[in-house]
């Protein structure tokens, strides 16, 4: 099980001050933040993602540049994938109303941190659980 299922965190959420609905606090985790289930993770990217968007990042290349910095990160090949799995190409400006999408992003964007395709019905209820974005 990699680490950001053991934490239900499929999008490795670094702790910080910000807190989510579902966050189990204290993280057991020195690093990342734990949820009580999956649902309450991927709500977390939603939350997050809907953020940087009011923040002018609206497209997958201006998300991942941020949510996965080249200090870390293999950030072209990241964007590269999520551009391939969830088919929405890498440039286009997303809205409040680009909810199918951000849906295919963020099961996308699960599948870079983990390694396995994510699972659509814990996606969708994570992006069930947020009001943020619209379909």
């Amino acid at each position: 099980m990699t680490r950001g299922y053991k934490n239900c965190n499929p999008g490795n959420i670094e702790i910080s001050k910000d807190v989510f609905q579902g966050e189990i606090m204290p993280s057991h985790d020195k690093r990342f933040k734990q949820f009580q289930n999956m649902a309450y993770g991927y709500r977390a990217i939603f939350v997050t993602l809907d953020t940087y968007r009011k923040r002018g990042l609206d497209t997958i290349e201006k998300i991942i540049n941020s949510w996965a910095p080249t200090v870390e990160n293999h950030t072209q090949k990241y964007i590269e994938s999520v551009e391939k799995w969830s088919g929405v190409p890498r440039l286009k400006k997303l809205t409040e109303h680009s909810g199918e999408e951000y849906i295919k992003i963020v099961a996308a964007m699960s599948r870079v941190e983990n390694g396995i395709p994510a699972d659509m019905n814990d996606v969708l209820s994570g992006f069930a659980k947020q009001e943020r974005i619209k379909r």
